[in-house]
């Protein structure tokens, strides 16, 4: 995905985090997001983005907009 013009991103959590691992639940944590169906507009930065990638089945990305 590319970097959008205000350099935000909206994640949304789909997926539940029951029976996955424990760094992925954590990830979640660390995005903001505990429950299904909440989202977060976040910085898109290298970091922000590594996190996305290792939950990205849990979860819908979109620019914020």
């Amino acid at each position: 995905m590319a970097n959008n013009a205000a350099g935000r991103v909206k994640v949304t959590q789909v997926g539940s985090p029951i029976a996955r691992r424990h760094d992925q639940r954590e990830t979640l944590i660390g995005l903001g997001l505990n429950k299904m169906n909440r989202s977060r507009v976040l910085e898109d930065t290298p970091a922000v983005r590594g996190m996305i990638k290792k939950v990205a089945h849990l979860l819908r990305v979109e620019p914020a907009g």
